[in-house]
């Protein structure tokens, strides 16, 4: 199953059931009357959040989600049922707007729930247009219809820790490598098309896939995954040292960061991971991380076949996280 990470959908809540005409003659007591009572109330729309980040991929054969209307009216004055309420789980971090009046709403926490569409209120029977005046009532009510809409909904992941940089990076094989995950690597560029997570002592780390230069314009994956970086506590910024332009690599991603938002995402706090120290040479990663330090970056180097140095680098990144 594919990463769905936008979605449409037509959501409506439940209608209002019909208030009735009804009569009762009850000759015992001498009592005869109206006897019609009111519809129930439609179901309200809710959504509720999730720790399921796979969950839109679930929803995209369907298009309609509807909270239960609610029944008409009975004799004897017997209030309908009042619809089923409906509630539409999704993963934590989406947001959800309304197309149709322009609302959005976020869900931050699990269980989290929130309103939004409200259903129809129950039409009146004939019992209550009962008056000194009126003593048999004709009248009745239709139930009110429930609100409508179109809602957009966009997941923008939570993480304590997003992992970016150029395709082919080494962001995945680096997740692998810190929490165990079974993210799929290759040589080739864009090997990752969906984020992929792992967990680093209670930690979130995400893999975010590769972006290139023109991202946060459309280019290659486009901004389609620049948004989940923005929920990122601290952002891990892999650089490939098979580069021989590791500083303007870096630079790329930080112009695609800075374009994105208003240039949000620029002031998350970040670390800098030379990856793939194993293909240079200690005077070439000095030099280079010397570059780094330069423009007042802390850095980090690794390589995966070296246990010590991903032990070295997963120790720093969660006291940096913890502090």
């Amino acid at each position: 199953m594919s990463f769905v990470d936008e979605l449409d959908i037509n959501a409506r809540a439940g209608n209002g059931g019909n208030g009735v005409v009804r009569w009762l003659h009850l000759k015992s007591q001498e009592y005869s009357g109206p006897a019609g009572g009111n519809g129930g109330d439609g179901g309200d729309f809710y959504i509720r959040g999730v720790r399921d980040i796979n969950l839109l991929a679930r929803y995209r054969g369907e298009k309609k989600f509807e909270a239960d209307d609610g029944d008409e009216g009975g004799n004897r004055n017997k209030e309908g049922a009042g619809g089923k309420d409906f509630y539409l789980d999704l993963p934590v971090g989406s947001i959800v707007r309304n197309k149709t009046t322009g609302e959005e709403f976020e869900l931050v926490s699990e269980g989290q729930q929130i309103l939004i569409l409200k259903g129809g209120r129950g039409g009146a029977g004939n019992t209550a247009f009962k008056s000194s005046t009126n003593q048999s009532p004709m009248e009745s009510m239709p139930g009110a219809r429930g609100e409508v809409a179109q809602l957009h909904i966009e997941l923008r992941l939570f993480a304590d820790a997003g992992l970016i940089g150029l395709p082919n990076a080494g962001k995945s094989s680096l997740l692998n490598a810190l929490t165990g995950a079974s993210a799929k690597v290759g040589s080739y560029a864009f090997t990752t098309l969906d984020p992929n997570l792992g967990a680093l002592y209670g930690l979130v780390l995400a893999d975010i896939p590769g972006i290139i230069e023109g991202a946060s314009s459309g280019k290659g994956l486009g901004f389609k995954f620049l948004r989940h970086i923005s929920r990122t506590r601290l952002l891990v910024h892999c650089v490939s040292l098979e580069s021989d332009t590791p500083l303007e690599d870096y630079q790329v991603i930080r112009d695609e960061l800075s374009r994105f938002e208003q240039g949000a995402l620029v002031t998350n706090p970040e670390i800098i991971v030379l990856t793939k120290s194993d293909t240079r040479d200690s005077l070439y990663i000095q030099e280079i991380k010397e570059l780094f330090i330069h423009e007042g970056k802390q850095v980090s180097i690794l390589s995966i076949l070296d246990d010590e140095s991903v032990k070295e680098f997963r120790d720093t990144l969660v006291a940096t996280l913890s502090a």
